[in-house]
Order: C-alpha cells, then sequence, then structure tokens
C-alpha cells in the first residue's frame, strides 16, 4: 500500500477473502497471484502471508527484475519483480528525454512517450504439483538486447 491512496483495499484483506472463495486444492489446481506493488517488503510479507496457499506469488510495478526467484518454506513460488516487457533503454518503456526532464527541472515539457527500441521480454517461469499445486521449480526468463539472457533449465 506503499504510495498509494489509504481508502484502496487492504490487498492482505483482499488476498484472504479470495483465497477463502477459491482454495487451492479445492476449487483451483493453481493459484497465481500478480503482486503490483512498489515496495518489495510489503510483496514479500504478502508471499509469507499466503505461503502454501498458493502456487505464485510475482512481484510487478517497478519494472525491474529481480534474483531472489525462491520457493517458500510452505511451497509458494516467489520473485519480488519479474520485469518488464519494453524497450531497457529507457525511464521504464518511456523513452528518456521526457522523464529525465521532469527529474531535472520539476517542471514537465510534454507528454511520456513510449520508448520504440528494441525490446526485451521479462518473466518468471514456474513448476507447479500437479498433486498439491504449489511449486516445485521457479527460475527468471529473460530476452532481449539490454539484459543477460536466460530461461529456466526446466524448460528444455
Amino acid at each position: 500500500r506503499v504510495f498509494m491512496h489509504p481508502e484502496l483495499d487492504d490487498p492482505f484483506q483482499a488476498g484472504e477473502r479470495e483465497l477463502a472463495a477459491c482454495p487451492l486444492g479445492e476449487q483451483a489446481d493453481a493459484v497465481v497471484i500478480d503482486f503490483h506493488a512498489e515496495a518489495t517488503s510489503e510483496k514479500m510479507c504478502f508471499a509469507h502471508f499466503v505461503d502454501g496457499r498458493v502456487s505464485l506469488v510475482v512481484g510487478t510495478h517497478t519494472h525491474q527484475p529481480t534474483a531472489d526467484h525462491q520457493i517458500l518454506n510452505g511451497g509458494t513460488g516467489y520473485m519480488s519483480d519479474a520485469g518488464m516487457c519494453g524497450d531497457y533503454d529507457s525511464s521504464l518503456g518511456m523513452d528518456k528525454e521526457e522523464p529525465l526532464n521532469r527529474f531535472l527541472s520539476k517542471v514537465p515539457k510534454g507528454r511520456f512517450e513510449a520508448a520504440n527500441g528494441p525490446a526485451t521480454l521479462c518473466g518468471v517461469g514456474v513448476e507447479i504439483s500437479d498433486r498439491t499445486g504449489l511449486a516445485e521449480k521457479i527460475a527468471p526468463f529473460r530476452r532481449g538486447p539490454r539484459l543477460e539472457e536466460t530461461a529456466p533449465s526446466f524448460w528444455s
């Protein structure tokens, strides 16, 4: 909830409500949560909160792939941020000129425009148990010209 409006739903209460309505292993074979938040600490605490009750919690929003992919003690796969899909020679996928201008001058000169360079595709691969619905393997995935390419070895 960092940098968010206080009147928005509490993600912990909302997660609890949704998991009660559709529990893993009963009404769902797998549960994947995209946690779109600013703070990695909030994403990690949420993952621990739902550990053993969901297959995967993967963070988004910061657009920077993290190297903390892991399987938590209860069997939930976790990664703080999968990264973005787009031009990494940019400012979060936007042409660098206007964001840089705003940092330097504090005065907007124009709109943010999408960067048009070669795209990088970022994500996460997870292998989920057919028996439990929990993660058995997790690894990052990256393809493109700007970041080191990687793919889960269990995809081979």
